[in-house]
């Protein structure tokens, strides 16, 4: 009994650190959705609305081409990622000289990747006169617009999101050493190519990782921020207005906090919505060696 006690104290800071950093400001986030709240207002009481916001939201062109961008990024951006991921963790998995610096600079993208000189240093290599044009045009390709245009917009944070895929390609590199050789070995010997492999035996004992990736990157991806805060801004004729930014615009610069808190918690419910379908899918896909799933 002394021993809980103690143990009890221990976790009192992080007890209070995640009730009033974590738990408070999402009780107060539901609460403000419903209201007119303004950080401009200070002192001022908010005034109950219902789910006015929300009907607002909805008839609202921005935050409805917001979602589009958001999807938008989030499909392109997750498969590419995950299957570059897992590229690189099988290559990664043979016995290479120098394995361990190619591991560790593989995974350094992921670590800098929401950094803010990385994201300044991404928006000049895609300027006009940037590197990726020079390189280009190395090969006789014209300079190529692409900030200011919706799609090339759209395409240079796809490549800086997918730049990012260390941390998933360490999940896989992980997954694939747990796989007995033996099954190789059986199945070398039964004449199967070595693609025949990787679809027959690789893939159905990786696809629990596959799904964790999945939805990890799903849900990075629905929040992200920082890259294209910084390397697009809205983008041209809002092509790249994601959820994130549109919330973090109402919220401090508009300071209308009940709106912003509103758009948050539709943008909450369709992470779990597509979490959900997610779960409610893996039993036809996802093997697990002890039965469950597929």
């Amino acid at each position: 009994m002394k021993g809980k006690k103690i143990g009890f104290v221990y976790i009192t800071p992080w007890l209070i650190g995640f009730a009033v950093l974590t738990i408070w400001p999402i009780v107060s986030s539901f609460y403000y959705a419903m209201t007119d709240y303004s950080l401009a207002r200070v002192g001022q009481t908010p005034e109950f609305l219902g789910i006015e916001n929300y009907i607002k939201l909805f008839n609202d062109p921005s935050f409805i081409d917001s979602l589009k961008a958001t999807f938008i990024y989030t499909i392109f951006t997750v498969p590419l990622q995950l299957g570059f991921a897992l590229f690189v963790a099988f290559i990664l998995n043979f016995k290479l000289k120098a394995i361990n610096f190619y591991r560790t600079a593989y995974y350094i993208p992921s670590i800098l990747g929401g950094n803010i000189a990385v994201g300044v240093l991404w928006r000049s290599m895609f300027q006009p006169q940037g590197l990726v044009n020079t390189f280009l045009g190395t090969f006789g390709i014209q300079p190529i617009e692409w900030l200011s245009t919706p799609t090339g917009a759209m395409i240079v944070l796809i490549i800086l999101k997918v730049w990012q895929f260390g941390s998933s390609m360490l999940i896989f590199l992980a997954a694939l050493k747990e796989i007995p050789k033996d099954l190789y070995e059986s199945a070398s010997l039964d004449g199967a190519s070595k693609l025949t492999q990787f679809l027959k035996i690789t893939v159905p004992l990786i696809t629990p990782t596959v799904f964790f990736n999945l939805i990890m990157q799903l849900n990075n991806a629905f929040q992200e921020f920082n890259g294209p805060y910084i390397v697009t801004g809205k983008g041209p004729l809002n092509s790249t207005y994601l959820a994130s930014m549109f919330i973090y615009d109402k919220a401090f610069k508009e300071f209308d906090m009940g709106y912003a808190s509103a758009a948050s918690w539709v943008l909450f419910a369709i992470i779990v919505g597509v979490t959900a379908i997610l779960f409610a899918s893996q039993r036809k896909w996802v093997y697990y060696s002890d039965g469950g799933g597929k």
